[in-house]
């Protein structure tokens, strides 16, 4: 049988949440996909913008509730490239921070489809934004370092010690389920007063976030919903949070009268 569409994938940041944070390239490919292998993490009102008649298969990996491991990814990319054609991997944030893009690219390479990568908005940056957290600041952060809570033999990345030694902000993914044996290396180093910030549902309309100190981060635990991801920093840039702020004023205040 003579297939009359060229198997091609192209790799899809669709950035932290909001559906209005991909790229305008992004949304040009997701409408010209002949099919969608889409993550966890992708807005449901973006896959309500795209044509219903493109074909849209839930691929998501969330903690204990896998639909496909990689390897059956892997190899569904290269089936449906070759059953259907252009086949977008629509995945959340940028496809190479965390994304496991690298290894998706390399196996479907070996079938000699070839690979497009569009970047996306990643949560890293965009999500401590959206709470009016820079992560850099001149004169009190002028670098941040990102990192993941959990690699893959579930350990923490050795970059968290080496990070907590230095003066740069701290931009912790995927650590909710981790977030007490965070504060409690974090503190060894930088000290209780040091101010963090937990973000859940990044960019989204039930954006959530929990500020205090990491001398209070094991108080405020119990405000944190463990079964949704977040993001968490740590750092001074954390205070130019607007609700910080005020709360550190009125501490001053109140010590002042």
């Amino acid at each position: 049988m003579i297939k009359s569409k060229k198997p091609r994938i192209s790799l899809v940041g669709a950035g932290p949440g909001s559906s209005d944070l991909i790229t305008r390239r992004g949304f040009k490919l997701l409408q010209s996909a002949d099919v969608i292998l889409y993550d966890a993490l992708i807005s449901k009102e973006l896959l309500c913008e795209i044509d219903e008649n493109i074909p849209k298969i839930y691929v998501g990996k969330r903690c204990n509730k896998h639909s496909y491991t990689q390897d059956s990814i892997n190899k569904l990319l290269v089936e449906k490239a070759f059953e259907c054609g252009h086949v977008v991997r629509l995945k959340g944030g940028d496809p190479f921070v965390f994304g496991r893009a690298s290894e998706e690219i390399e196996y479907v390479e070996n079938f000699g489809i070839p690979v497009s990568i569009v970047p996306g908005v990643t949560s890293a940056i965009a999500v401590p934004q959206s709470q009016g957290i820079p992560v850099t600041k001149r004169g009190v952060s002028s670098s941040f370092w990102v990192m993941t809570a959990t690699k893959k033999d579930n350990n923490f990345s050795e970059d968290l010690k080496l990070a907590a030694q230095s003066s740069a902000t701290m931009v912790v993914l995927m650590g909710v389920r981790k977030f007490n044996a965070i504060v409690k290396t974090v503190a060894i180093y930088r000290g209780n007063n040091t101010p963090f910030a937990l973000i859940q549902n990044g960019t989204l309309v039930n954006e959530s976030c929990v500020l205090g100190t990491l001398g209070e981060a094991m108080s405020l635990y119990s405000k944190i919903d463990v079964t949704q991801p977040g993001i968490v920093i740590i750092g001074n840039v954390v205070s130019e949070h607007p609700a910080f702020f005020e709360e550190e004023l009125q501490r001053v205040l109140h010590d002042y009268m």
